[in-house]
């Protein structure tokens, strides 16, 4: 279209309200948006000129061009506490980035509603893997503009990995903080993820899930948390093991370290009509227009094997995260039965067959694209 029918305000109040806040916008943010509305992609960068921030980025907060400077971070240097040197580490900005590709669907609205709200309430969530838990606590965080402290927990983590230790820096012994002091200070969103995964050493955080802090014994100091301040944890259980054997590996968490969790969320599968969108923005955002014939069939068989799941008629099933690595492979091959090929081979050959098959007969033949696209960075669930 050669003339656009808004002002640029209303164009810049509709984007934030598409991205359901986000004020930060890349191009394939756009030409999804443009996708959506009709809109003619080199009209709408050539309209939101004067917000560019970046190479390929936008802040529609910006009243004027932002100039994008590389900041060089200098080494951490060691300053005396007392009788202890401990590392002084710059500030930098822990807020996660925006994916525009990004789709609110569960228990989003009630995550970021905590957040938001600044009031100290530790969030346990729960659910099968690859369904979206942690991706959208970062999102949350990404479209509040709060710091995240993310903890990958494993049965090796320790007092010493989360709360901090000494280190050796320049020939000194220095004390360095750790990630739950770190968000403690910042007064950020901590999330601990994969946390059915630790061991009895997670305890260690008792006293900062009732958000008073955490006494550091061996720097003889005391941390407070700072406004905003909160703990969400994410897992694949309830903390209570996995009986099917399905999660190797995780825990029977301590019931005093549970019930420091004031809510739990249960963390389900996107709803088809949600999960479609998720696929057709990531088709649009690299450029394969012609996939989208694939949506509805590859969202309809991946609800068909979660119902049978459900029912105990399959030990296996296809999460949102699998749905968009085979939309990515589909791209690449140009080939929908090597996408799906590819995929499945994690499974044993019984359920790789039978969930083929069922491929087959729900989307009959699905057509190959032109071309392949430049693939791009997408969600990661």
């Amino acid at each position: 279209m050669s003339r656009l029918a808004i002002s640029t305000e209303q164009l810049v109040d509709d984007i934030i309200t598409f991205y359901d806040g986000c004020t930060n916008i890349t191009t394939n943010g756009l030409r999804v948006f443009c996708d959506d509305r009709g809109y003619n992609l080199a009209t709408i960068n050539n309209r939101l000129r004067e917000f560019k921030s970046g190479r390929g980025k936008f802040d529609l907060v910006a009243a004027e061009a932002v100039e994008v400077l590389e900041a060089s971070v200098s080494a951490p240097s060691a300053e005396p506490v007392g009788e202890v040197k401990t590392i002084i580490k710059e500030s930098v900005s822990l807020v996660p980035g925006v994916d525009e590709l990004f789709v609110p669907f569960g228990n989003f609205t009630d995550v970021k509603q905590v957040i938001k709200s600044n009031i100290f309430y530790p969030i346990f969530i729960t659910g099968l893997s690859g369904n979206g838990k942690t991706h959208g606590v970062e999102q949350a965080c990404a479209q509040l503009k709060r710091d995240l402290v993310r903890v990958n927990v494993t049965i090796e983590t320790d007092e010493d990995d989360l709360i901090g230790g000494f280190r050796l820096l320049n020939g000194e012994t220095v004390w360095h903080d750790g990630p739950v002091v770190e968000a403690l200070k910042r007064g950020a969103i901590l999330l601990l993820d994969e946390v059915d995964l630790a061991s009895n050493k997670i305890l260690c955080l008792q006293s900062v899930l009732e958000g008073k802090g955490v006494y550091l014994k061996k720097t003889n100091t005391y941390v407070k948390p700072a406004p905003g301040f909160n703990v969400v944890a994410t897992a694949n259980t309830k903390g209570r093991g996995s009986d099917d054997g399905k999660f190797i590996g995780t825990n029977v968490l301590n019931e005093a370290f549970l019930e420091r969790f004031a809510v739990t969320f249960e963390q389900e599968y996107p709803t088809p009509a949600v999960e479609s969108k998720i696929l057709t923005r990531n088709f649009v955002a690299l450029g394969c227009n012609e996939c989208l014939a694939s949506v509805e069939s590859l969202v309809t068989w991946a609800d068909i094997i979660r119902k049978t799941y459900r029912d105990g008629g399959v030990e296996d099933v296809i999460s949102t995260r699998r749905l968009i690595n085979i939309a990515r492979a589909y791209v690449i091959w140009g080939k929908m039965d090597k996408a799906l090929e590819l995929c499945t081979n994690r499974f044993d050959q019984d359920t790789k067959s039978v969930f083929i098959e069922l491929f087959q007969k729900v989307s009959g033949d699905v057509e190959t694209p032109s071309e392949t696209a430049t693939v791009d960075e997408t969600p990661q669930f």
